[in-house]
């Protein structure tokens, strides 16, 4: 015959099973959104770059940053965006589908770019044909080739608005790198309007023009007001070009020049985080020992300006990288460890509610002694032999129950004994009204 189980032990049971259900719901949630928290904060950050030029080498570049990162298990990740020209990598930073670009300081809308490093700088340089006057004066009225087209756009502009070439009725006309020597042999264009780093890569595209006889060779034509430019316009800088930069000899320039620079900045939106900016720049700056050799252009990397009014705004996880105000550990993790021991004690709290709450009601329901108590009314109550019997069988349901959780050692001795007293007062007081009930 299978073990009877008394009602009041069936609803504690239930009630208690329904409290742990309710319990273990709630701790497999909160236990499944910290997972889900860790795993988010605690996978590395991926940030979009776009870079481009003719060649690709920003991209390359960048590239190899990349995996640099990879390698040494940082904490951030770059995805590479290649793209045609800087003036396109700029347009995609400007629309927020990059987190950072390598653009030029005169491109339009950088109103969201911050610096990270400046790459490098790109000297404007103005060729003319031998027996040429050396001026831009001399080209009022005639046809200069642009090299790279819409990116110089800014640069036609302020040449321009400077020297009046539109009432002179200048002509400009866009070529691409691979049209440009011809164009300019053939006298296709008057001059040629370059604008390049100075490093051994890009100078060596521009020897060419000037091979041939020394003495009818093409020269660099000076842009005297370039101080006056770069007044109006801040992405320029009056430079000076040194003597011998494009070829050594005969040198060209045959002496330092006054031309114009605009700097190549790497640019990161204002709202990335300051964390993920400072880590880049570390890696980007640690990189150029290492990766100079195959990249010469890391040779020009270097810190941007972190004045408050430079024409674009330092980033703040870099500024804090070359200002070395990084957070410390203790800086960055203290109100974490200041609030630890407070959410610990709330967490022990939590688990003793819990406690309480799955076993409410089990020892006052589940005691044997209530239900033994309660069946004291009902035998002085009692107005006939069968409700006595009917007492006598609950009073056995509860001692047969409490025999099996002795028997599983689920029972103190302390209890039992007061159980088997319960009982036996229990049963003189059956004994009692069985003799006072009225006989048949």
């Amino acid at each position: 015959m299978p073990p009877m189980h008394a009602p009041y032990e069936t609803a504690s049971r239930s009630a208690q099973w329904l409290r742990a259900i309710l319990v273990g719901c709630l701790v497999v949630a909160v236990t499944a959104s910290a997972l889900f928290a860790y795993r988010y904060f605690s996978q590395p950050k991926t940030m979009t770059i776009a870079a481009g030029s003719p060649d690709g080498e920003p991209a390359r570049l960048m590239s190899a940053i990349a995996g640099r990162l990879t390698r040494h298990d940082s904490g951030i990740r770059i995805k590479i965006v290649p793209m045609g020209s800087a003036l396109e990598a700029a347009q995609a930073f400007s629309r927020g589908e990059a987190d950072l670009a390598i653009v030029r300081a005169d491109a339009n809308d950088l109103t969201n770019a911050r610096t990270v490093v400046l790459v490098s700088y790109g000297v404007a340089m103005v060729i003319v044909p031998p027996g040429t006057a050396g001026t831009m004066e001399s080209l009022k009225g005639k046809t200069i080739g642009v090299v790279g087209g819409e990116v110089n756009r800014n640069l036609v502009e302020a040449l321009t608005r400077e020297y009046d070439l539109a009432s002179a009725k200048t002509r400009f006309k866009d070529l691409t790198v691979g049209d440009a020597q011809q164009a300019f042999r053939n006298r296709e264009v008057s001059a040629l309007l370059v604008v390049t780093p100075i490093s051994e890569k890009y100078l060596s595209l521009l020897r060419g023009i000037f091979a041939g006889n020394p003495k009818r060779r093409p020269q660099l034509v000076p842009i005297e007001s370039a101080d006056a430019i770069a007044n109006v316009a801040q992405a320029y800088e009056s430079y000076e070009l040194p003597k011998g930069t494009v070829r050594g000899s005969p040198p060209v320039p045959d002496e330092d020049i006054t031309t114009l620079r605009v700097a190549f900045y790497l640019v990161a939106q204002k709202n990335v985080s300051e964390t993920a900016i400072a880590e880049l720049t570390k890696a980007i700056m640690d990189a150029r020992r290492d990766l100079l050799a195959e990249y010469p252009l890391l040779a020009q990397v270097v810190a941007p300006s972190t004045d408050k009014d430079a024409f674009i705004p330092v980033h703040r996880g870099a500024a804090a990288f070359y200002e070395d105000t990084q957070e410390s550990l203790l800086d960055k993790y203290g109100n974490a460890l200041f609030l630890a021991p407070m959410l610990l004690g709330v967490l022990a709290s939590f688990l003793t509610m819990a406690r309480k709450f799955v076993t409410l009601g089990a020892e006052s329901i589940a005691d044997p002694l209530d239900p033994l108590y309660a069946l004291a009314v009902p035998i002085r109550q009692a107005r006939s032999e069968a409700e006595l019997k009917g007492i006598e069988e609950k009073i056995d349901q509860i001692m047969r129950l409490q025999l099996r959780k002795r028997s599983n050692r689920k029972t103190r001795a302390a209890d039992a004994a007061a159980l088997s007293l319960t009982a036996q007062r229990l049963e003189h007081l059956i004994q009692h009204r069985r003799s006072r009930l009225p006989q048949d």
